[in-house]
């Protein structure tokens, strides 16, 4: 585990520890702050690629009988968008904040484990890489993101498709698994001295709530996958009815799963949310403990809805009741928690920046969001509006209209704290508008296809029934959604030529993030703080009546961090090794997972007994205590 503070402390303002530059001081890096950044990066990249998929989606349904892309490759596209925006964009975009920011929240120097930190990112890089790399195969997954039984099966899809997705979920499995550990116990366990667990930030809640959620909900996946890799390569039948499986078993596993992974990506956004309203309304949030407790109850229950997903599949009157009630119940702590940031808001003395413009709109479009996810929760109504667009419309509701508003509102929030430099105002409020209205010019009109017929994932549509113009409309939003984006993109570089001068403190925040220097020091506190209150900084400007002063950057000396090391990343390239034997071993043999094998124990066993510490020059001595 990391070590928070070792030896005596000598500050001295202004002799800031040199930073490390370079490439491989970014291979090798464990700082949680660098790994929340290489997240943030290598997620937006699959998020443009993901938007990618959508815009040629778009593109191919702008007219009845379009033969744009062919139809397999069509099918490619709608799986592979859903695969990449849920788990390599919006999952990873939320572990980008994650890292940088719970340790800062928190108090604390570093995560508990900061190579297994380092770990599960080259896990995540190299899995989102393994599903991606089968487009130039021509056999990227076609089943959709869910791979429902038996579209999977040998028998419907011979190829390779389901084996890169099948594999590549595998490895991002490992990844998140690792991730969830290490972000419990740094929770758990680095807190700063007062930070009780009902002082804790929001955001370090709601997170803290995610990670329980991975951990419970991705082993299920997990076994899921495992039978499914056990039917396709070794002849089971666990899914196949043939052989006496049972395809709807599959739709259960994966709802277990799939229902909580609602709320393993909504959950960031809801702490996000909670930190960026009382700064911009200038009052604490409103209701605290019942924001703790609704999110509480929220995961809880969250559990307990799977089959709402599943209500076409005939399970009879007493379970669809059952579900039914169940996920209507989610609308009571889900309506406590709006109706507390309304609170937050309310009477408050508001700045319209744009971090406030995208929070506000969040609440705006996940209550949309929410208000057709209760009629989906209607079993007859459900029943009309299964696999028609109408499904379509309020996932995206939910997931970009909540997850990616509250994302992007976070970036404009913490970018400062992050890189130093402060985004442009009138570029994020363009940013915003155009995302607002891309957003709602293509999911809107999606209720009145769903509730006019058209099925979703089908390649084409006849003329005349009534689909054109409303497919044309959405596609106009999609490309506007793209110019959104690209504004987000050019902002990103103007900012970047600027020099790093953004104050600690630039919106007069309540959190110990903005103690700090803008961007801060590799060992974060100099002084690990003491905490009395839910809003630390606010408390400390109350007594002294005013603002803060600009903090220094002082030297780290005494302070020992985890040493660099490239081993995370080497095990994490025999994790990758062993699934692509598993998937290569029919054809060229068993040896395929050794190697793999191979290189996972290598990676493993030098990153164990490898000198795990390193300390400020200057100062001399044997540091002690291992960092893994």
């Amino acid at each position: 585990m990391a070590t928070t503070v070792v030896g005596q402390e000598t500050h001295a303002a202004g002799a800031a520890y040199g930073e490390k530059t370079g490439l491989w001081s970014w291979l090798t890096t464990v700082d949680h702050k660098r790994i929340g950044i290489l997240y943030g990066t290598t997620a937006f990249c699959f998020f443009l690629l993901g938007g990618l998929e959508a815009l040629l989606i778009r593109f191919q349904l702008v007219k009845a009988n379009n033969t744009l892309v062919s139809p397999d490759f069509y099918n490619q596209l709608f799986t592979m968008h859903g695969t990449t925006m849920i788990f390599l964009a919006i999952m990873p975009l939320s572990a980008m904040f994650f890292n940088f920011m719970i340790p800062l929240m928190i108090g604390a120097r570093d995560v508990a484990f900061p190579r297994l930190n380092a770990f599960s990112y080259w896990v995540f890089l190299l899995g989102g890489l393994f599903l991606n790399v089968s487009f130039l195969f021509g056999a990227a997954p076609n089943q959709g993101w869910f791979g429902y039984a038996n579209l999977t099966s040998r028998q419907y899809s011979p190829g390779p498709n389901v084996d890169f997705w099948l594999m590549g979920l595998q490895i991002l499995g490992v990844a998140s698994l690792a991730a969830a550990v290490n972000f419990f116990v740094t929770i758990m366990n680095l807190r700063a001295p007062g930070m009780k667990l009902m002082r804790m930030p929001m955001f370090c809640w709601m997170s803290f709530i995610t990670q329980v959620l991975l951990l419970l909900a991705f082993p299920v996946i997990t076994v899921a996958l495992i039978m499914l890799m056990f039917d396709r390569f070794f002849g089971t039948h666990f899914f196949v009815p043939s052989g006496g499986g049972d395809p709807i078993l599959w739709q259960h596993l994966f709802w277990i799963f799939g229902h909580p992974e609602v709320y393993i990506l909504i959950m960031p956004a809801f702490g996000i949310i909670s930190e960026i309203l009382p700064v911009f309304s200038r009052k604490p949030l409103f209701g605290y403990a019942a924001m703790v407790f609704s999110g509480v109850f929220i995961a809880f229950i969250g559990f307990g809805v799977w089959s709402h997903h599943m209500f076409s599949t005939g399970m009879g009157p007493i379970a669809d009741t059952f579900f039914a009630l169940a996920t209507m119940l989610i609308a009571i702590p889900t309506g406590v928690k709006i109706f507390n940031w309304i609170g937050t808001i309310w009477g408050g003395s508001i700045q319209y920046k744009t971090p406030m413009y995208f929070a506000l709109a969040f609440i705006a479009m996940f209550i949309m969001g929410g208000l057709s996810g209760v009629m989906h929760a209607v079993a007859p109504h459900d029943l009309q509006q299964t696999d028609t667009y109408f499904v379509v419309a309020h996932f995206h509701y939910v997931m970009f209209g909540g997850s990616i508003f509250a994302l992007t509102a976070g970036a404009y929030y913490w970018w400062p704290k992050m890189f130093g430099r402060m985004l442009d105002e009138r570029l994020g409020k363009i940013h915003f508008w155009l995302m607002f209205i891309g957003f709602n010019v293509t999911f809107f009109p999606m209720h009145f296809l769903g509730l006019l017929g058209q099925p979703r994932r089908t390649y084409t549509y006849q003329a005349g029934l009534g689909f054109d113009w409303l497919n044309q409309l959405e596609t106009v939003g999609a490309v506007i959604l793209f110019f959104a984006f690209l504004t987000f993109l050019i902002n990103v570089i103007k900012t970047w030529r600027r020099p790093a001068t953004a104050p600690a403190d630039p919106w007069n925040g309540a959190t110990l993030e903005w103690s700090l220097p803008s961007p801060p020091q590799e060992w974060n506190f100099a002084e690990v703080p003491v905490v009395h209150s839910r809003d630390p900084l606010w408390e400390r400007k109350r007594e002294r009546g005013g603002p803060l002063p600009e903090p220094l950057r002082v030297s780290g000396q005494g302070i020992h961090l985890p040493a660099p090391s490239f081993w995370p990343a080497v095990a994490a390239v025999g994790v990758m090794g062993l699934f692509l034997g598993i998937m290569l071993s029919p054809k060229v043999g068993p040896w395929a997972i050794f190697v793999g094998v191979s290189v996972l124990f290598f990676g493993v066993f030098n990153w164990i007994f490898e000198p795990s510490y390193t300390s400020i020059p200057g100062v001399g001595g044997r540091p002690r205590a291992g960092h893994h």
